[in-house]
């Protein structure tokens, strides 16, 4: 990291920890070991020298933060027992019904922009016939959370500070409609609504909601879910693999930039997609059964 970002972001939470405690700078001086110059020097917005690494240590344990929090390597360890916050930790549980990390991982990041590559559809899009689809398997518990997230999910979006960007494949969205792979079983009727829904949504949340479409061909993500620069959190199935560093959640936002570059289908470009593949499913007309049809007029 550069040393000019660290010094910056050690001076900004060196100055919110003492603001937390309550204590005068003479006072936190003291208590840090330190003299009141030296805490001046360092909160002075020209400093450009960090303290010798036992003095931020003890600080660090003295406030229960983490160093790499003090430091700005990490979004995470501040107060309680967690004083050292690992940069990666394995969540499980991902398809609990009552899943709470992913409401107050949201909230934490409220102001922030949320970016997201989903496992099928985005899920404040989906509709109810589509959330008991997919987790048909787990009874009516697991859908009927499911549908309740999606709907808090969708209020949150609704709200004017909030500002989310998803990327998906193309071919997934085709896949969808044309009912192939998983979506099989689902319905001719259910992937309808489902697609007029979808541009019902994307015309009522743009701009603070944009979908981007990326080729198949050319690029790939596993589902993942990037809360501003507070944390990453990759889907695994049934658990969720959390990055809580800095360094790893700017890795995963330089992918999540190549992947909006390579789109092949801008925001403003998505509802036209889902029209043709609506108009497509309704006339019971397929890119197979077209060419199938030329071929034999040959």
């Amino acid at each position: 990291m550069d040393r000019r970002k660290t010094v910056a972001a050690f001076r900004e939470r060196l100055s919110e920890v003492i603001e937390r405690s309550g204590l005068s700078r003479m006072a936190f001086a003291g208590r840090a070991g330190l003299d009141r110059s030296t805490l001046s020097q360092l909160l002075a917005p020209g400093n450009q020298r960090l303290p010798r690494a036992e003095t931020i240590a003890a600080i660090a344990a003295r406030e229960q933060v983490s160093v790499d929090w003090l430091l700005g390597l990490s979004q995470e360890g501040q107060l309680g027992a967690d004083i050292l916050a690992p940069a990666l930790e394995i969540e499980p549980g991902a398809a609990s019904p009552a899943d709470a990390r992913l409401a107050r991982w949201h909230q934490e990041a409220v102001g922030y922009k949320i970016r997201y590559v989903p496992a099928t559809l985005p899920d404040l899009l989906r509709t109810e016939e589509v959330i008991r689809y997919e987790y048909q398997e787990f009874g009516d518990r697991v859908p009927k959370a499911r549908i309740e997230q999606a709907e808090e999910r969708l209020a949150y979006s609704r709200l004017p500070e909030t500002d989310m960007e998803v990327c998906s494949s193309l071919q997934g969205i085709e896949d969808f409609a044309r009912g192939h792979g998983v979506w099989s079983g689902l319905s001719v009727d259910s992937r309808a609504a489902q697609l007029n829904a979808m541009t019902v949504l994307l015309d009522e949340l743009y701009p603070t909601f944009r979908w981007f479409l990326f080729d198949g061909l050319q690029r790939y993500s596993v589902p993942l879910t990037l809360f501003g620069p507070k944390r990453a959190a990759i889907y695994v199935g049934n658990m969720y693999l959390v990055l809580n560093s800095t360094e790893h959640i700017q890795v995963l936002t330089r992918h999540f930039d190549d992947l909006i570059r390579a789109a092949v289908v801008q925001p403003t470009e998505v509802i036209q997609v889902l029209q043709g593949l609506l108009r497509e499913l309704e006339s019971g007309e397929t890119p197979v059964a077209r060419t199938k049809e030329k071929a034999d007029a040959r």
